[in-house]
């Protein structure tokens, strides 16, 4: 039985965590490409962010929002 969890320690250690291995090995030499991801994911959200900030803008323009108490049915 203690092979098996043995297995199982090993699978996650040497396959499955090798990419955070990589970038904490990596953070040594440089910060900048070690949190490379972080900053694509962090694009990404202000991105998003942005563009549903444009959309709420022009539904406001166009008087199509609700603002009232009851605009939600579960109001």
């Amino acid at each position: 039985m203690e092979d098996f969890f043995t297995g199982i320690q090993w699978f996650f250690e040497t396959i499955l965590l090798a990419p955070y291995n990589a970038l904490a090995n990596l953070e040594l030499e440089s910060w900048w490409l070690a949190n490379f991801m972080s900053w694509i994911f962090i694009l990404i959200t202000f991105v998003a962010f942005f563009y549903w900030l444009k959309q709420l803008r022009i539904f406001k323009d166009n008087n199509e929002d609700r603002t009232d108490v009851s605009a939600h049915s579960f109001l």
